[in-house]
């Protein structure tokens, strides 16, 4: 197969897996967001890629939006949310996070393949995402792709679709959002 064959069957995989998020899961998850004073993300390896960016969104929205392990990112308190990207919701020092967030009062979230995992059982509320896991041999989803890449890639997308999801709600552009993009580039 050529390069452009695998696209076209990663693209259509991505479309599959469209209609199997939840639009509940997803709006319950941006309303925390609005509600909370501050936003904060993990994730590890590549699912910490995509939390990174989401975080980056949020905050060209004007949201106070940090990474769990940045030398800039401040308390977490009990009016802030914890969003946890976690396929297997079992990576140690992830349900480590979640579980000192829990102990200190603030909301978690766990966006991920496995709601019935360690994390999904701290968090207040999950959003399932479809795809399979990195050994492909406890999954009824199939993929041609190798370990989790279409599991982060779904979290990706479904991180700017919530972004999205925000501008229409706040009535927020490009134009706006580019204001708090940074300047000193």
């Amino acid at each position: 197969m050529q390069t452009s064959q695998f696209l076209s069957q990663i693209i259509e995989e991505l479309q599959q897996s469209v209609g199997l998020i939840s639009d509940e899961e997803a709006e319950m998850l941006m309303t925390s967001i609005l509600e909370s004073k501050k936003v904060f993300v993990a994730g590890s390896g590549r699912s910490g890629f995509m939390a990174k960016s989401f975080a980056m969104r949020m905050m060209h929205m004007g949201i106070d939006a940090y990474v769990i392990g940045e030398t800039v990112t401040p308390t977490f308190e009990k009016d802030d949310i914890l969003i946890i990207g976690s396929g297997s919701g079992e990576t140690k020092g992830l349900v480590s996070i979640a579980e000192k967030a829990k102990a200190i009062g603030g909301k978690i979230a766990v966006v991920t393949l496995s709601p019935d995992s360690t994390i999904g059982r701290l968090a207040d509320f999950t959003v399932k995402l479809p795809g399979a896991s990195k050994d492909q041999t406890d999954s009824t989803y199939q993929t041609i792709q190798p370990m989790g890449s279409l599991f982060e890639q779904t979290l990706l997308l479904f991180y700017d679709a919530l972004i999205l999801r925000f501008m229409h709600k706040k009535g927020l552009d490009t134009n706006k959002m580019y204001g708090n993009h940074a300047n000193l580039e």
